[in-house]
């Protein structure tokens, strides 16, 4: 598991900028059974974490002066519509008892001979996907291999992706994910 490391924060409102010109973000942590917290992280380290992790995959959190680290997923990120910059996280703390939903985005794989060969059009249908699983067994990505779209009209369903054991998919399994048309 990934960590990130945080500390308690003690700045609310305004003088949060001051957090953010030092470089931290502000966040907050809550989920069932969990008292809701404020934290501060590295944007940084946040960024290096999040582009690893994603919103799907569990972070530890390692929160200074605590010894229990905290397995959370990046529930929500709020930035700055003018700059873009990262304004402020939620943490959701899920249970690693309990099923979560989340998206997980598909990444297609391989070359469509369909496309390539016959001049196809490729159409992706669903570019990410609702999972239901033990947070600690989300899937990062779901890979898609079209190396088996060869002629005008394959396509490929939900039912046809590959996906972990323990992981269920919340659409139906004929819906269309990709495929080859036509120009």
């Amino acid at each position: 598991m990934i960590e990130l490391h945080a500390t308690i924060r003690k700045d609310f409102g305004k003088k949060t900028k001051s957090l953010k010109k030092q470089g931290r973000i502000p966040a907050v942590v809550y989920g069932p059974g969990v008292k809701n917290f404020s934290l501060e992280v590295d944007e940084k380290e946040f960024k290096k974490v999040f582009h690893k992790a994603g919103e799907s995959s569990l972070v530890e959190l390692v929160v200074e002066g605590e010894k229990d680290r905290k397995p959370v997923l990046v529930n929500e990120i709020q930035k700055d519509p003018v700059s873009g910059q990262i304004i402020h996280i939620d943490f959701f703390q899920a249970s690693l008892k309990e099923e979560v939903e989340v998206s997980i985005p598909l990444v297609f794989e391989g070359v469509a001979p369909a496309e390539k060969d016959l001049g196809g059009v490729f159409n992706k249908n669903i570019l990410e996907i609702e999972v239901k699983a033990l947070p600690q067994n989300l899937p990062h990505e779901i890979k898609v291999s079209i190396d088996s779209l060869s002629n005008f009209g394959d396509h490929i369903l939900v039912k046809d992706l590959a996906l972990p054991k323990d992981v269920k998919i919340s659409r139906k399994p004929d819906e269309i994910v990709v495929s080859v048309a036509q120009p």
